[in-house]
């Protein structure tokens, strides 16, 4: 018998690899041919071939996120966790001894236990949605940037405004951009069905969209609008997965994909939009554009505080995309007011946190010093995100300082009757003539900017620079660790384990009796000896992850690991905690035997997940557990860490 297998957990690594040894290794002792693809942070390993499947008997996909399973059709397939491919792996394969396994068929789950979307807590229709604005936003950037690069060079001033002549060049760039926005509606719809139905789902969707967008099949001058292209989305998308659930004979499956859902969930959505969603939809749409080209006085005052709260609120997150889509939105309906007060809240979080740290430096340490750099330079391309490190890292002084900021800008845009023609915001849609009252614009963002600045270095305290403690239990120097050149080893010079440790970054005597304690032990061996900026920082991406999944892998192992800006370079501490303590693991047994993972956020390579992988396959070696556990000073464990390579 021959039996494949997946394995995937949600950050790529520890578990992926956990999951995989423990089902060779069960292959191995039940006597049977088993392959195991790995999708784990550094891609796909040990990919599985058209061969292997074809050769297989079955497959076994332990993950806990979406894996593409359409090449395992007609295929006896168990859907499970990665947790069950690391706990319960020979009862999987004897699954298929027993012939219980039921083949798998697109567009159905094999087996009840299937966890695939085991512990994810994102809603799904914020997910669906998501995945429809996330390929939008490139149609809408694009568009946005021609239209603004030919009003600039080649606009022409008159009494009405800026004017393209109808035979330059530039009139072409402009209907380009014009081109990239009639998609923004079509791929909306279009990547929402997606997200619902998989590839089935896409014409579906992104022939609603159209029809959402073109009030010429239902009678409509200004058509359905985004209100009409998520609406369309979702329709498509479950009628799709509707039609897929639906059983059919073995010889209409293979055209289901293909022909028979596209055709009738078109049909469907189509229909459906045309004589009974589109003209109401319209309608209100209508009515609302109208609406907010109306408002006038405190009314637009209002509008802009609620759209400058949105956008700075979550910097990208749910709220800021609904903002930006409305704007974007008006643009379409010909409204640029809307836009004006939009792009001038979106670069203010990204600008004011970077004059923050350039304003009062006692206030930030030497990274977010840098970080500020960075996030200056990114507001002035309108990417709202450059506030986020900030955000995370000190969520309730500077969320209300960005949120006012980027209010009182939007205001003073909104009274200023700042306008946008393109959907982007920040000083570069202004530079590239997209922006009408220029001046305003940069009035508007300029107080924004300093009323961030200014409020967020009131509110935050200086840094207080402490140095390093070592630990309890630490039989070294008490005084920070001088990095020697061997422990400053590049990505690409990793080979073994002992490459990104030292036995400064050991402790076969950890004290802690929580897992908090333990986790916080260890990261003050990583900044004693270095190997962190801020330890508060990292400890956040550590406890980011326990949120996500337990890392205490099982028999008395546990690998907590996490990747951070306050990462100075790849490193992992070693620890012992004899007794034992509470990790939640998955077969609940204590932790012991503790690694943590320290990795940069733009690590430029991917040499210490690979340490990492043959640190979780050693792991599952009984031998080399029980080894670790007896060590007793720092050398042996040293000289045993050493041999994995």
């Amino acid at each position: 018998m021959k039996i494949l297998a997946v394995t995937a957990c949600p950050v790529g690594i520890a578990h992926t690899f956990m999951a995989a040894e423990n089902l060779e290794k069960a292959g191995k002792e039940l006597g049977i041919d088993i392959k195991v693809e790995t999708q784990g942070s550094t891609g796909v390993e040990n990919a599985l071939t058209d061969c292997d499947i074809e050769e297989a008997d079955g497959i076994i996909i332990a993950a806990d996120r979406t894996i593409d399973k359409e090449r395992f059709a007609g295929k006896k397939v168990i859907i499970t966790g990665v947790q069950d491919g690391i706990r319960r792996p020979k009862e999987l394969i004897n699954q298929f001894k027993s012939g219980e396994v039921p083949v798998y068929k697109p567009g159905k789950r094999a087996t009840s236990s299937s966890q695939e979307d085991h512990g994810s807590k994102q809603n799904p229709i914020y997910r669906h949605l998501m995945n429809g604005v996330s390929y939008m936003i490139p149609f809408i950037v694009v568009g946005g940037l021609l239209i603004a690069i030919a009003l600039t060079l080649g606009g022409e001033q008159t009494p009405g405004g800026i004017v393209i002549p109808e035979d330059s060049v530039w009139k072409t760039v402009e209907s380009l951009g014009g081109t990239a926005f009639t998609f923004m509606i079509p791929i909306l719809a279009g990547f929402i069905a997606v997200s619902i139905a998989d590839r089935p789902g896409l014409a579906p969707g992104l022939i609603g969209g159209f029809i959402a967008a073109n009030g010429s099949f239902y009678g409509s001058e200004a058509g359905a609008g985004f209100i009409g292209g998520i609406i369309a989305g979702f329709l498509a998308g479950y009628v799709a997965l509707f039609i897929k659930n639906i059983k059919v004979p073995r010889a209409l499956q293979p055209i289901m994909p293909i022909i028979i859902i596209p055709v009738f969930a078109s049909l469907i959505v189509g229909l459906a939009f045309i004589y009974i969603i589109g003209a109401p939809v319209a309608g209100i749409f209508e009515a609302l554009t109208t609406w907010l080209a109306g408002m006038q006085g405190t009314s637009s005052i209002l509008l802009a505080l609620i759209l400058g709260a949105m956008i700075s609120f979550d910097m990208g997150g749910p709220f800021n995309k609904v903002a930006f889509l409305f704007g974007a939105a008006m643009i379409v309906e010909g409204n640029y007011g809307i836009m004006g007060p939009i792009a001038v809240a979106i670069c203010i979080p990204p600008i004011g946190m970077g004059v923050a740290t350039f304003l009062n430096k006692k206030k930030y340490r030497e990274a977010e010093q840098e970080a500020g750099k960075a996030s200056f330079t990114m507001g002035l391309f309108g990417i709202t995100e450059g506030a986020i490190p900030f955000a995370a890292q000190d969520p309730l002084r500077v969320i209300p300082s960005i949120m006012v900021g980027s209010m009182v800008g939007a205001v003073i845009a909104m009274i200023g009757q700042v306008g946008n023609k393109v959907a982007h915001g920040g000083p570069i849609v202004a530079v590239l003539g997209a922006v009408d009252n220029v001046v305003m614009f940069f009035i508007a963002a300029a107080v924004g900017v300093f009323v961030t600045a200014f409020m967020v270095n009131f509110l935050k305290k200086d840094v207080s620079f402490e140095p390093a403690v070592a630990v309890a239990g630490d039989t070294h120097t008490q005084e920070n660790v001088e990095v020697t050149p061997e422990a400053t080893t590049t990505e690409g010079e990793i080979r073994k384990l002992t490459d990104i440790t030292n036995e400064h970054l050991i402790d076969v005597n950890l004290q802690g009796t929580t897992r908090d304690d333990i986790i916080d032990e260890l990261i003050n061996k990583l900044d004693a000896n270095g190997v962190l900026d801020t330890k508060e920082t990292f400890r956040e991406a550590i406890f980011n992850r326990e949120a996500q999944s337990s890392t205490g892998i099982g028999a008395n192992i546990a690998i907590p690991h996490g990747k951070s800006n306050a990462v100075k370079r790849p490193a992992v501490v070693f620890g012992l905690q004899q007794a034992g303590v509470d990790w939640n693991s998955i077969d609940g047994t204590d932790a012991k035997i503790i690694f943590m993972i320290a990795v940069p956020e733009k690590s430029a390579g991917d040499a210490h997940l690979k340490i990492l992988q043959m640190l979780s396959r050693k792991l599952m070696d009984d031998t080399f557990r029980n080894e670790l556990l007896a060590v007793t000073t720092t050398e042996e464990a040293y000289r045993l860490l050493d041999t994995i390579q």
